[in-house]
């Protein structure tokens, strides 16, 4: 078996001790209303947190404005930009909407919620309502639960997201730390392992 054949091979390990790397991360962009006015700012600690309510997580420095937006309206949004945007994700994830107006950078849309803005060239974009907050550190970690997903047109294929054609940007930290394309597809899920 090849499960076995690994187990007998030595693979040398070095410990970087408590460090948040994760390969990889998306490139997401949550959008708030702060003040009555838009704003958007890059994220990286993201992820689907639960199936049912559907829930999304982001950890969010506390120092950041859009937790403030996040705060006072109980509402957000979550855009999952293509590569085809890295220049607006990055700027977004450089200057703070204290000291930059990132309101115009993109074609804002409005879905089923009040002061959720989305993003229009973004392939993929999710209403939220805040479900909890938690104080875990430097960051406060939004549990959202999806209210709408909007997807655009063009990405489907015979009516679900296609991630080829989505071709979301991610993130990856550590020494080529950067944007990546999403690479080949390896195997079909809940199918390759049956052959182990």
């Amino acid at each position: 078996m090849p499960w076995q054949r690994r187990k007998n091979k030595i693979m040398k390990k070095t410990k970087l001790g408590p460090t948040t790397l994760l390969f990889p991360m998306p490139a997401l962009l949550v959008g708030t209303v702060v003040d009555g006015k838009v704003n958007f700012m890059t994220a990286a600690w993201c992820g689907i947190a639960n199936q049912k309510p559907p829930a999304i997580s982001v950890a969010i420095r506390k120092s950041r404005l859009s937790l403030k937006g996040i705060q006072e309206n109980g509402v957000f949004s979550i855009n999952v930009p293509s590569v085809e945007q890295v220049k607006e994700v990055d700027f977004c994830g450089i200057y703070s909407g204290r000291k930059r107006d990132k309101s115009q950078l993109f074609e804002v849309f409005y879905g089923d919620l009040e002061n959720v803005p989305l993003i229009r060239e973004s392939p993929l974009n999710l209403e939220c309502t805040v479900l909890n907050t938690m104080d875990i550190g430097t960051h406060d970690l939004v549990i959202g639960e999806i209210i709408q997903t909007h997807v655009t047109d063009s990405v489907l294929n015979e009516g679900v997201p296609d991630p080829e054609k989505i071709n979301p940007l991610i993130y990856c930290t550590g020494s080529s730390g950067g944007y990546y394309a999403l690479g080949a597809h390896v195997a079909k899920a809940f199918h390759v392992g049956k052959d182990v």
